[in-house]
């Protein structure tokens, strides 16, 4: 017992200082906000599919409908392929809040040096012809590929910012009249010029020590590996298990695991709209949308098997009362009333279903992708989308986008 409460006492500590960890509740918050526009890029794929695809869409029968498919492909890269800027914006005001400097002016000079320290060239290739350069930022400073540095050199750029707005020095006095918008602007002029100085130099010379761009070297080092050690089959359920610690402990576990979780969520979601996009196979498993379809089926804890298993066979009336009340809204993946009110916390009798139920469901869900019996998703769906409809949409068959949507070179 006493073990037991100090694994306990271990886990809420953990959980207490994830959630007040400027860093990691800052990065929480950004992604959070930013899920809507990854969810509609999503889904921007499927209305290709169904709409604008002269394959499998309505364009098949009303061939006008294919003059659609750069809407939806702008919608895509817009949301997906362009995500890294927005999310370094929303990250950097995030920051901003927590360290009390201003927020317009925090976010924007993040995404500025971020691209300082990001290729500003992008070379094509043509056929039986040199290679060509031409300013520009590539997809993969962009979009997915780039999180990893965008977040790591936002936390640089904003701490710096702050510690530099706090030198009196190299703030400029304006007179009292002076609106103060513009005192704070002026007052900003010199940590700004200070800071992107100081990115774009350190940009250059990372090139020139290493022969690799800060994004293209952080990515090879960090996040590539971080993407396939979570995309296994272990990695999965791992990360489900953690969450569920959690949950058992009356912690909210997707709040516990999302700062690392979400990035690899986006990511992931990105690199399989990619493949889609170019007639390939999506390879990236351990999704926002795998996530709701299995990890938390019915809610977290896949607490929906509980509710049947409790309405056909139990002698409960308890239990069977609760049953009726959470099926509705475990249905829409909301397992609360059952969490609560059985309840599952903290529960002796109920800890290893509750914790491993899950661990399971996605174990199946990972083989059923492997073995071919369904693909990674494309499609993220929102939460509270019933789960027979969740999963027909995230996770189809078959994804058939046809020879004439495949990329060709140039």
């Amino acid at each position: 017992m006493a073990s037991m409460e100090k694994f306990t006492d271990g886990l809420a500590t953990v959980a207490e200082k994830v959630d007040d960890n400027k860093y990691l509740s800052s990065l929480k918050n950004a992604f959070t906000f930013y899920l809507p526009f990854i969810l509609v890029g999503s889904f921007a794929t499927l209305l290709t599919t169904l709409i604008s695809s002269p394959q499998t869409g309505l364009a098949k029968w009303v061939p006008w409908l294919a003059k659609l498919g750069p809407a939806f492909s702008g919608i895509n890269f817009a949301t997906m392929s362009f995500m890294t800027i927005p999310i370094v914006f929303i990250l950097g005001m995030q920051f901003a809040k927590r360290n009390k400097t201003p927020e317009l002016a925090t976010g924007a000079l993040s995404v500025v040096a971020y691209i300082t320290v990001v290729p500003q060239v992008v070379t094509g290739l043509v056929q039986n012809a040199d290679p060509v350069t031409t300013p520009g930022l590539a997809v993969g400073a962009l979009g997915a590929q780039g999180l990893f540095v965008g977040v790591l050199w936002t936390i640089v750029i904003t701490e710096l910012f702050r510690f530099l707005a706090k030198v009196k020095w190299l703030q400029i006095k304006m007179p009292p009249s002076v609106p103060p918008a513009v005192t704070q602007s002026f007052n900003s002029l010199l940590p700004i010029f200070i800071i992107l100085v100081f990115s774009s130099v350190f940009g250059v010379l990372f090139k020139l020590a290493t022969g690799s761009y800060l994004n293209e070297f952080i990515y090879k080092a960090l996040q590539a590996p971080l993407e396939v050690l979570f995309q296994t089959s272990a990695g999965v359920v791992l990360m489900v298990i953690v969450a569920q610690l959690f949950w058992f402990l009356g912690i909210h576990g997707g709040l516990v695991v999302s700062p690392i979780r979400n990035p690899l969520f986006a990511s992931a979601i990105a690199a399989n709209v990619a493949a889609a996009n170019a007639g390939e196979q999506p390879t990236q498993i351990l999704t926002y949308g795998f996530w709701q379809a299995f990890a938390v089926l019915g809610g977290a804890g896949c607490t929906l098997s509980l509710i049947f298993a409790a309405l056909l066979v139990s002698k409960q009336d308890d239990l069977k009362a609760i049953s009726k009340i959470g099926f509705l809204p475990g249905i829409c993946g909301i397992s609360e009333p059952m969490v609560f009110g059985v309840p599952l916390l903290l529960n002796p009798i109920y800890a290893i279903p509750f914790i491993g139920n899950a661990a399971v469901a996605s174990g199946i869900g990972v083989a059923a992708i492997k073995l071919g019996f369904i693909h990674a998703n494309t499609v993220d769906v929102p939460f509270g989308v019933p789960i027979f409809l969740n999963g027909f949409i995230s996770l189809p068959r078959r994804i058939s986008l046809g020879r004439s949507q495949r990329r060709q070179p140039v």
